[in-house]
């Protein structure tokens, strides 16, 4: 199977256009969350419409997972959080969406909602607390925000990342993460677009402007995951520990 991942969107409609263009390529899309943002000036309610019609689109193609970002989360779930309700209804559609664990092939997807308190971080943790559980081969996350203090959280700068995911990687210990949210780390130098922690082995497309999104294609079958972007194309094999081989 060919998996097509990317993260931060962030409204670009022309990325939308490329995504729903090339998904029949794919078996499976995957959307690592901002498929909003904050500072367009469309309204993200009208966003959020018209993001959800892009996954029934793609979705009427193939298999949509879709997990929710900072730049996503409108909706007030307490008084001090905030989150994405609305992206529950791509479900409507067929996507699976924030909350959502679907078994492809031997691989179980868990994906996981953008958190910003106490009330959100215990549904991730419950939610993988109960996937841990299941009869599973292969265990891959879709979760926003990289694990804080890695080369996928570097912006050139500083850290942006999430120090809770690398303790529930270290707890659970998936075999993929796929995330996004931190732009620059795979063109910053000491940044990467790929980072094991033990067993796991997390990627970051970045994001890129432009017509195309930067984006990773997962193939099962070769067992391998490839970063295409402006600035190249490199890949790792899964099976041989995550070394990075440049390709162009």
């Amino acid at each position: 199977m060919k998996f097509l991942i990317a993260a931060d969107i962030h409204y670009s409609l022309k990325q939308f256009d490329w995504v729903n263009s090339v998904a029949e390529r794919f078996d499976v899309v995957v959307l690592a969350g901002d498929l909003l943002d904050l500072v367009s000036i469309v309204e993200r309610d009208a966003q959020a419409v018209v993001a959800l019609n892009y996954l029934r689109r793609i979705r009427q193609k193939v298999p949509v997972l879709a997990s929710s970002g900072n730049h996503d989360a409108k909706e007030k779930i307490s008084e001090d959080e905030r989150g994405a309700t609305w992206l529950q209804d791509g479900r409507l559609s067929g996507a699976q969406v924030d909350g959502d664990s679907v078994a492809i092939e031997d691989t179980l997807f868990t994906i996981c909602p953008w958190w910003d308190g106490d009330i959100g971080r215990e549904k991730v943790r419950a939610q993988l607390e109960a996937d841990s559980s299941k009869e599973k081969t292969r265990w891959a996350w879709v979760y926003h925000c990289p694990p804080q203090d890695t080369p996928l959280s570097w912006n050139g700068k500083k850290h942006f990342g999430d120090a809770q995911l690398g303790d529930w990687i270290e707890r659970f210990e998936p075999d993929i993460v796929f995330t996004g949210h931190v732009h620059e780390a795979p063109f910053r130098k000491e940044g990467s677009w790929t980072h094991r922690i033990g067993k796991t082995i997390v990627f970051n497309a970045g994001r890129q402007h432009g017509p195309i999104p930067s984006f990773l294609v997962w193939n099962t079958e070769q067992d391998d995951v490839t970063w295409i972007s402006q600035a190249g194309t490199e890949r790792v094999c899964l099976a041989n520990g995550g070394e990075i081989e440049v390709l162009a």
